[in-house]
């Protein structure tokens, strides 16, 4: 693929994969990005996951014919991107590295040695001249790990971002980017956000026309936009107004709150209302749409003194990656004891500038008049601010129950959202 009339796209297409990096479905697969500049002196950015290493040799090949690449630029040392070192080395033996000191030391570690005689190491503003092409290196420590680098060339106006920018699954599939790009930063950067800031400006300092990662499509068009959601992640806001709900659930009392709440919060005028069984759900998912919407609802039972399983797992997921800014609201259900609320909120203890509803649920094993006029009362409260359409006030009255029949409809329609 001809990015520019001088860099050309050399990467591969993985569809055999099905957990990256162990944890995260990608059911249309990964693409492993590398990139060839094409000058007086030929650079070569990145190599691939050790199973595509005949393919990617095919590919640079294919991109310069009977020249010999003069550098490899490594950029980060995930074995997606650098496990091919050694084999280009064999096939080129004269070619340069250049890469961080950090990630010398990371070769050594991971091959045995850190190639001492070709080691060209960058630092922050280091250049490299191709010819007309000149290679600006930007470090980028912790994005996401503490060795990564970025390449400007100034030529083409190109920032090489590493696996800044980058999505979950393969190029051959057309895809919406903003969904799976939010649910690989979320998973894999979303820790990171004081450092993606930094990285983000420095990239302001740059005249960039096009951005090429390490996964993912090249990007090309309406910059801002991908510029403006990595903001919006990194500094931890809400991307959009709405409540997402997370539930698990025992024997199904738990569940039929959550849905008569969904009910009616779409009926007083929210936005986007989205529920996640934490039992059931992609956990990746059901993190990103946490991240995405501005309120959320915690919905668990008591269970052996603490809280469900599959719910702790989805709070830890959250405090890890700084969750913040954020409207959070609670419901307890226990059958003699309940203390969900208490444990969530002391797991919760050390993430910044959320705000409690004044309202929480406690429901003693099913739902009866004082648990229902609280959840009635929560709709109301986490609805607050938006316009609610006329004569769909919140009634505090007990609902009927939810037919079985429309329950599963109901769930269906708030099935996980990708």
């Amino acid at each position: 693929m001809k990015i520019t009339e001088d860099i050309r796209y050399i990467g591969v297409n993985d569809h055999d994969i099905d957990l990256f990096e162990g944890q995260y479905t990608v059911p249309n697969g990964m693409a492993y990005n590398s990139y060839v500049i094409l000058d007086d002196k030929i650079a070569v950015m990145d190599t691939v996951d050790a199973n595509f290493t005949q393919q990617w040799l095919d590919n640079i090949r294919s991109a310069i014919g009977d020249r010999k690449p003069d550098y490899l630029i490594v950029q980060h040392m995930e074995p997606d991107h650098s496990a091919n070192i050694v084999n280009f080395i064999t096939a080129y033996p004269d070619v340069k590295i250049v890469s961080s000191a950090k990630a010398f030391s990371m070769m050594k570690n991971f091959f045995g040695t850190d190639f001492p005689d070709k080691q060209i190491v960058a630092g922050e503003g280091h250049t490299l001249v191709l010819g007309k092409h000149t290679l600006s290196f930007v470090m980028a420590p912790m994005v996401h790990w503490p060795e990564v680098m970025v390449t400007y060339d100034s030529y083409d106006k190109v920032l090489f971002s590493a696996d800044g920018f980058g999505k979950f699954g393969a190029l051959d599939i057309d895809e919406e980017w903003a969904c799976e790009a939010r649910r690989y930063y979320i998973g894999i950067v979303g820790k990171y956000g004081a450092q993606v800031q930094a990285l983000l400006k420095k990239a302001a300092a740059l005249d960039i026309r096009t951005i090429c990662p390490l996964h993912g499509p090249v990007l090309t068009e309406n910059l801002d936009y991908y510029l403006g959601l990595y903001d919006t992640w990194s500094s931890y806001q809400p991307e959009e107004e709405g409540v997402m709900i997370a539930y698990t659930s025992v024997y199904g009392n738990t569940k039929k709150a959550v849905m008569q709440l969904a009910e009616k919060l779409e009926e007083s005028g929210c936005p986007k209302v989205v529920v996640n069984d934490l039992a059931r759900c992609d956990m990746a998912e059901a993190v990103e749409d946490a991240f995405r919407y501005s309120r959320i609802v915690l919905a668990t039972t008591t269970y052996n003194g603490d809280i469900f399983p599959f719910m702790r797992e989805f709070i830890h997921h959250l405090a890890e990656r700084n969750f913040s800014n954020r409207t959070v609201a609670m419901i307890e259900n226990g059958s003699w004891a309940p203390m969900a609320v208490k444990v969530m909120k002391g797991m919760l203890e050390k993430c910044r500038n959320l705000t409690y509803t004044n309202t929480s649920v406690k429901i003693l094993s099913a739902l009866n008049a004082e648990s229902t006029a609280q959840l009635n009362a929560l709709a109301k409260e986490l609805c607050s601010g938006y316009s609610t359409p006329q004569d769909s006030a919140v009634s505090q009255n007990e609902p009927a129950p939810i037919p079985k029949e429309q329950e599963q409809t109901v769930m269906k329609k708030y099935a996980c959202e990708i």
